[in-house]
């Protein structure tokens, strides 16, 4: 019977499969654009999809969604408008209908030639010369959403962790960028206005952003635009400040948080104050615990 208990034991499944479903159709659709050079809907795929299915389920027929393979092939035979998709239906309708006994009859292993044309057919082996020139995260998140796929047999599974691993990636890309920008006073000391996150993965190259032996008498540091996360950005401002005191320069920090300020060592005495313009965050240390 139809009740609660049945809505909660298929649920899952239902959400899973029009999860699989949708993503497939919608992947289809980005590379039928890409071969036809269009701009196809897909909010209006998506909904008709969905209304498609929910009817086909109300007389107890099978779900169904777009079809990568199918698609390219029929792109690349010539087919753009509707008239190939109404043929390919009524094709696997009358198949169905008046034919099933015939087909029955094809052997495996000719239906499994037939897919491995389609396949060969419908790879971009043109993105095997790209491994080599894309990011190393990329590949990885791209392999990795294969063999989840092909290990689990659940697209939506694959898709998730892509997505996730994809933004791991970003993330991490663009902490651990960090820049500088150089002015400098009336007094013509260097000004250095550091921008980004300063933390474990970015203090190598904060280091390599200065050069205390060329560097003027004199030297600002503003981390209004930057923030120190944890203790390898502690670690990282009191060694340039090491490396300034043995150049015979003197150096100024600006904008750092009271934090920053009490983890400092070598640097304490060179922080500037300004309890009014000195941001507030928290730095990861056992020191603070």
């Amino acid at each position: 019977p139809f009740d609660l208990e049945m809505l909660k034991l298929i649920f899952p499944f239902a959400v899973t499969i029009a999860a699989v479903g949708l993503i497939e159709s919608l992947l289809t659709l980005n590379l039928v654009d890409d071969l036809t050079e269009t701009t196809g809907q897909p909010n209006r795929e998506s909904v008709g999809q969905g209304l498609a299915n929910s009817v086909t389920g109300l007389f107890g027929g099978m779900g169904g969604c777009a079809m990568v393979g199918q698609s390219i092939i029929n792109v690349k035979s010539g087919g753009r408008g509707r008239l190939s998709g109404i043929v390919a239906s009524l094709a696997l309708l009358a198949f169905i209908v008046y034919l099933s006994e015939y087909v029955e009859m094809i052997p495996i292993a000719v239906l499994v030639g037939v897919m491995m044309m389609v396949v060969i057919g419908t790879f971009q082996w043109c993105t095997l010369r790209l491994f080599g020139k894309v990011p190393v995260l990329d590949v990885i998140t791209g392999i990795s959403v294969a063999v989840i796929t092909l290990w689990t047999s659940d697209l939506a599974l694959a898709v998730v962790v892509g997505v996730i691993l994809s933004a791991l990636s970003f993330a991490w890309e663009s902490a651990s960028k960090i820049y500088i920008k150089q002015t400098q006073n009336d007094n013509g000391d260097n000004i250095y206005k550091v921008k980004g996150t300063l933390f474990f993965a970015s203090k190598e190259h904060f280091q390599e952003l200065f050069d205390p032996k060329s560097d003027t008498d004199n030297v600002y540091i503003d981390f209004e635009d930057a923030r120190a996360l944890d203790h390898s950005a502690i670690q990282a401002i009191d060694k340039l400040a090491e490396r300034y005191r043995r150049a015979g320069k003197t150096l100024h920090l600006q904008h750092l948080s009271a934090e920053c300020r009490l983890l400092l060592k070598t640097a304490k005495n060179l922080v500037e104050v300004n309890i009014l313009e000195d941001p507030t965050y928290h730095v990861a240390d056992d020191k603070l615990a």
